[in-house]
């Protein structure tokens, strides 16, 4: 998104909730009533009273795009900006931020939905996790499921609510809230027809979710065998040490099950997944959305050439390819400073490749040999899966 002009004055962004102008504190009553345009959608913008003068202007559609025209042509005004509950709580208020700056923006919040939500349930905000299904895939609830826990999914519309029970599985205690703040707001089981706004609780049943460490069943993951198993998984993963908000290419996807537990190391994590082959792409985008990561992005084709314009990653998985002329290097050319790339080589010949690689840039080189028992006749013994030898390497 592209900057825009400064504006003549802060835009203020006010916070309002289902309760309308009644509860609204003086500061956003006369930041409202002093504006001499105010944006923001139709819901909102419809529980003002005849009393606020200014234009009333509704986001267009699509908004995104035409926020730094439309904030540019009206630089010379005063600006408020209506949005629903807290605007900085998955709201408008980020965006303003990113968009004219932090001290261009003052923001005027109103209790979130989410902790209206807890003050009825008496859950304590900071022990509770939430999931936004608005704008988003509702699957990401599936990587917030665990045993006992509370859970606030925000709903998009209507038919949020039926969803969130499907993906929550048996077991679950759901709590439909609707309309919070409002006179006619209601608390109780879900219904047939929700009011579209609407939070729906969740309580996890006591065998939900997967466990949130790397290293998931190699059941949980369609494959046609391209998968990195279980144990060698883990080791990856430690290898590349997923941190907040970073970015992972996974070179040569298969199943996908890199990116995704990647993913699902923090919710804020990045994944781009690279695979060449266009059924084990869309198994990919099976994979991550069942095991609620649906933000993982699969790029179909033939690495290197498909690196090209993709965002620099923070760290680099090659788990397939590493042979592939001119591979490595562009992995390695792509890394952030402090960046990390993992390779894993199961032939002599990807052996040899990442052998040669780390002669040239550095790095440190590990065999992993795994066995697992296995019937020996009638009785037991271990069966040796094929060894892996892992280069790793930080980018100066």
């Amino acid at each position: 998104m592209s900057d825009a002009p400064p504006a003549a004055g802060p835009v203020t962004v006010v916070g309002i909730g289902a309760d309308g102008w009644p509860g609204l504190a003086g500061t956003g009553r006369d930041a409202l009533r002093s504006a001499e345009v105010i944006f923001g959608g139709r819901r909102q913008l419809g529980l003002l009273p005849p009393e606020v003068p200014g234009e009333r202007a509704p986001w267009p559609s699509p908004m995104l795009p035409a926020l730094p025209a439309l904030f540019a042509a009206h630089r010379d005004r005063r600006v408020a900006v209506l949005a629903s509950g807290d605007p900085l709580f998955f709201g408008i208020g980020g965006t303003l931020v990113r968009l004219l700056g932090a001290d261009r923006v003052r923001v005027l919040p109103h209790p979130s939905s989410a902790s209206l939500a807890c003050a009825r349930l008496g859950w304590p905000l900071e022990d509770t996790a939430i999931v936004s299904a608005v704008g988003r895939p509702p699957e990401a609830l599936r990587a917030a499921l665990a045993p006992g826990r509370r859970i606030l999914v925000l709903s998009a519309d209507a038919s949020t609510p039926a969803r969130v029970a499907d993906l929550a599985g048996d077991g679950a205690e759901l709590t439909l809230l609707e309309r919070l703040g409002a006179a006619d707001e209601r608390v109780g089981p879900l219904r047939a027809d929700p009011d579209p706004l609407n939070i729906v609780a969740v309580r996890c049943g006591p065998d939900a979710g997967l466990p949130a460490v790397p290293g998931l069943p190699d059941e949980v993951y369609g494959s046609d065998g391209q998968l990195t198993k279980r144990e060698i998984r883990a080791v990856t993963l430690a290898a590349l040490g997923p941190r907040p908000g970073e970015l992972l290419w996974d070179v040569g996807g298969g199943a996908g099950s890199i990116g995704i537990e990647w993913m699902r190391a923090h919710p804020s994590c990045r994944a781009v997944a690279v695979e060449a082959v266009p059924a084990r792409a869309e198994r990919i985008g099976l994979n991550a959305a069942a095991l609620g990561v649906p933000g993982l992005e699969v790029v179909r084709g033939r690495a290197p050439e498909a690196l090209e314009g993709l965002p620099a990653p923070d760290a680099v998985f090659v788990g397939g390819g590493v042979t592939a002329p001119g591979l490595v290097d562009a992995c390695w050319d792509a890394l952030r400073p402090g960046g990390r790339l993992v390779a894993n080589a199961v032939t002599v010949e990807s052996e040899q490749a990442v052998a040669a690689a780390r002669d040239r840039l550095g790095g440190d080189l590990a065999r992993i040999a795994i066995n697992r028992a296995a019937p020996v006749g009638g009785f037991t013994g271990w069966r040796a899966m094929m060894p892996v030898t892992q280069w790793t390497a930080v980018r100066p």
